[in-house]
């Protein structure tokens, strides 16, 4: 363990000491690189550097008792326990600091909503999550863009796509992707019936052009007259586009923006995406044969979680993690799942390691 520290330490000093390179100033994309890797590694390092301290105070503790100076041996003694206590906590912390990092958690993020079974309460529904999401994102300092929608009249959503930048932002995210299912009297309902609908979330790591490549030649684009409300492009122009990629049969369509350009352009994004994201569900199939997941991060057909309006209660179903706290969830309060199921996945992930 300390020669691991040691070297992590060494690898963080080489980073600032790169950081401080003049050349780099023409090097932004560099620069951002390393500035990921040396705020990633800081709490590492923190923790790091507190256990090799920990480590050579009970050191001394140790030779002091085999000397022969009796009061130095009593205090010695009663502060070396204490130390050792806190040297283990110190371990267990650091074993989840060294878990192995995925590169994928740093990327932005594309979230697809869509209205599952229920009709048009599921739809409101959807928007109800649009929203969860949108203010946890602006909670979280970070911004979104809408990319696709196809809303219906009364307030919610058959689908709507947006991407969400900022720092780590998939790494938070990722766990979001399943059914959500809600309880609740739609605002259709009469009777005061409570009633049972549902929604999907698929989360997807933003794809750089860099990690998966499109060729022109496997892509089919049809341009459309966009449908909606509003705007002059609507119905007098072929601004809309669909892409299809022809080895896959991915589809994607988007007509959100004002000109063909930024729809291609946006349509590229989503389905370079859905590709990065089928790659790394077919690793995750893969690495399941030898890892037990506690928590599901890809598996949209798996309901994750129930909404219970009548008693203000949200179930992870996945944890087993119940919280009464409903209204401010859905204004964007889901900090506290989201840590939750990272912790449970860190355990999942230690299991493994011990196994």
């Amino acid at each position: 363990m300390i020669n691991k520290l040691k070297a992590i330490i060494s690898h963080y000093d080489s980073l600032e000491k790169q950081m401080l390179d003049p050349e780099l100033v023409n090097k932004q994309s560099l620069y951002t690189e390393l500035a990921k890797e040396h705020s990633r590694l800081n709490p590492v390092i923190i923790k790091s550097k507190e256990y090799l301290s920990t480590q050579q105070n009970i050191d001394e503790d140790k030779e002091i008792l085999s000397g022969e100076d009796t009061e130095l041996k009593e205090i010695a003694k009663d502060e070396l326990e204490g130390l050792q206590e806190a040297l283990k906590n110190l371990e267990e912390e650091l074993k989840v600091l060294l878990l192995p990092h995925d590169p994928t958690d740093d990327k932005n993020t594309i979230i697809e909503v869509r209205a599952g079974t229920g009709g048009d309460e599921a739809a409101l529904f959807a928007a109800d999550i649009y929203r969860m999401y949108t203010r946890f994102a602006e909670r979280s300092g970070w911004k979104y863009e809408v990319l696709e929608s196809n809303a219906i009249g009364i307030g919610g959503f058959k689908e709507i796509i947006f991407s969400v930048k900022g720092e780590s932002v998939y790494g938070m995210m990722k766990f979001e992707s399943g059914v959500h299912r809600v309880q609740r009297v739609p605002k259709t309902e009469t009777s005061g019936r409570v009633h049972t609908s549902a929604a999907t979330v698929a989360i997807l790591p933003e794809a750089e052009e860099a990690d998966i490549e499109v060729i022109d030649a496997e892509i089919k684009i049809d341009t459309y007259r966009a449908s909606g409300a509003g705007g002059q492009h609507v119905n007098k122009t072929e601004s809309a586009i669909r892409i299809t990629h022809l080895p896959t049969g991915l589809v994607v369509t988007c007509q959100d923006e004002t000109s063909q350009h930024k729809n291609k352009a946006a349509a590229l994004k989503v389905l370079r995406s859905r590709l990065l994201a089928a790659e790394k569900e077919k690793l995750a199939k893969e690495r399941a044969a030898t890892r037990r997941d506690m928590v599901s991060t890809g598996d949209r057909s798996a309901k994750i979680r129930t909404y219970n309006f009548p008693q203000g209660r949200i179930t992870d179903h996945r944890i087993n993690f119940t919280a009464y706290n409903l209204e401010g969830v859905m204004d964007g309060d889901i900090k506290d799942i989201i840590e939750n199921l990272k912790l449970a996945d860190q355990q999942a992930q230690l299991a493994s390691v011990i196994e």
